[in-house]
């Protein structure tokens, strides 16, 4: 699948298992992670006048002195900078004995306009902010906006969080190696990285797979072969039903999107559940949408043993408070049916914060046996509310939050952003990379839920489901582009779903 996501730990151990598997040795791994650097530099910057290679003491700096040898193998015009020695014996300290290019003191780096930089300090196993004359060489290659080629990780980025340790290089190009780590996915690392080059330097899918990861990609082959197809013979309750609840006549928009969105995402009918005194504001709006009266939970329930619904959204428009609160729990405790369960209940926006005094309530009946899949989907302001703790945590990263925040809930937590992060509770997690600034609108998050619960009554797993949703709700955005409101996106959904739905045709045809 190669969508795997490395930790540094990780790295380390592919790095040595590799070594001991044979017939690559340390020093192999490094000639060839450095040889794919000096590819790249020699393939964009032909023209450049001379490059600065700065190396670290560790493995990282190993990788750079190979860079430079190389370079000036190719007649380029390569200065060494290092700061401190590598360690007598090791790897590194062999890299250095074959780079004809003497290094001089990272304490006397000094560039002009126009030069390259190849940073090969510290890359992704940095875990203390950059200081001293790192830090300086950050500030010059800043001031005269030098392209910096960065190996692994721009120095000063958490390989682990992606957050930057007091300052970092700004790459035009990253090369990093075998998998991508944590930090060129999760912000603001993913903005320092620039463009993203992964290199193969030797390191097998078996060896990887031998570390068992738990962090992807969320990229289509994560959850295409669940993707859902409708067979020939379907009909629209096979396809699933999806209840969306509506709040009152001013806020009853946000649920028809999301219920929109549902139909859009292959749902085969949805049913916007409204109180009495909306109903005549939804009709005036709904075509191919059913609509239905639930001022009550005796409402709710009759609606489920009546229609057998599949999915269900609360939250969009819907209001804080107790009403709130008993319609999420009486889902969740629908138990049996004839046919099998409800399947799942994505909770958004007022659901959210509708349990910021009991979260517990919420997540004890998510945990209780037959209970329905529950997805959350709360952006920073709500994930606060359902875990102060964990939020205020400066220790943990967004993917170690999202993490841990759906292991205590018993939920996939869907921790939204420009680097949204999904999250299972048996430790599974992705980290989407293609988020669009044109989603930051109003009602964008009520139709991610619609398309989560569409899935959902679809047969999709609750992890996959979401995983999908948050894929799709974000290269629909991408390509719809400036201008983007939250009613264009589940028509943006289609051509997305369609491309999708050949993919998983022609999987199938394999």
């Amino acid at each position: 699948m190669n969508n795997e996501i490395l930790s540094p730990a990780e790295m380390a151990e592919a790095d040595r298992l590799t070594i001991s598997a044979g017939p690559r040795d340390g020093i192999g791994l490094m000639r060839n992670a450095g040889a794919a650097v000096a590819a790249v530099v020699l393939a964009h910057f032909p023209a450049a006048r001379r490059v600065h290679v700065l190396c670290g003491p560790g493995n990282n700096g190993g990788d750079g002195y190979v860079v430079a040898r190389i370079l000036q193998d190719s007649a380029v015009d390569v200065l060494v900078w290092a700061s401190g020695s590598p360690k007598a014996g090791s790897d590194a300290a062999l890299a250095v004995s074959e780079c004809p290019v003497r290094p001089r003191p990272l304490s006397e780096f000094a560039a002009e306009t126009g030069e390259i930089l190849v940073d090969a300090l510290y890359g992704a196993g940095l875990s203390k902010p950059l200081s001293g004359d790192a830090a300086r060489a950050v500030e010059v290659a800043t001031e005269l906006n030098l392209p910096v080629v960065a190996v692994d990780l721009p120095s000063g980025v958490s390989g682990e969080s992606g957050q930057i340790l007091g300052q970092a290089f700004r790459a035009r190009i990253t090369v990093t190696f075998a998998r991508k780590k944590p930090g060129h996915l999760l912000l603001p690392g993913r903005e320092m990285c620039g463009d993203l080059v992964l290199a193969d330097i030797g390191i097998t899918d078996g060896i990887v797979a031998q570390l068992e990861p738990r962090t992807f990609e969320n990229t289509p082959p994560l959850w295409l072969e669940s993707f859902p197809v409708p067979a020939v013979d379907a009909h629209k309750y096979r396809r699933g039903h999806v209840g969306v609840f509506s709040g009152g006549p001013s806020a009853t928009g946000a649920a028809r999107l999301s219920a929109l969105a549902a139909a859009r995402s292959g749902a085969g009918a949805v049913t916007v559940l409204s109180p009495a005194n909306g109903l005549q504001v939804n009709a005036a709006h709904l075509t191919s949408i059913m609509l239905r009266k639930a001022d009550s939970i005796t409402d709710v329930q009759e609606f489920i043993a009546g229609r057998r619904p599949s999915a269900f959204v609360l939250g969009p428009g819907f209001g804080v408070g107790e009403k709130t609160r008993d319609f999420a729990l009486g889902v969740l405790a629908a138990g049996q049916r004839p046919d099998g369960r409800v399947d799942g209940l994505v909770l958004d926006a007022d659901g959210i914060t509708a349990f910021r005094d009991t979260p517990n309530a919420l997540f004890e009946a998510a945990c209780r046996p037959n209970a329905p899949a529950l997805v959350v989907t709360p952006h920073e302001g709500e994930f606060v509310r359902l875990f102060p703790d964990i939020a205020g945590d400066k220790n943990l990263s967004k993917l170690a939050k999202a993490r841990t925040a759906a292991e205590r809930a018993g939920a996939i937590v869907v921790y939204k952003g420009a680097d949204t992060v999904i999250a299972a509770p048996d430790s599974r997690a992705a980290i989407n990379g293609n988020g669009a600034p044109w989603l930051a609108t109003a009602g964008s998050g009520d139709v991610l839920s619609g398309i989560i619960a569409g899935f959902l009554a679809q047969g999709m797993q609750a992890f996959e489901a979401a995983c999908a949703a948050v894929w799709i709700h974000a290269e629909a955005g991408s390509r719809f582009g400036p201008g983007l409101i939250a009613e264009d996106l589940p028509l943006a959904l289609v051509p997305v779903l369609r491309e999708l739905a050949e993919d998983r045709h022609g999987m199938t045809a394999e």
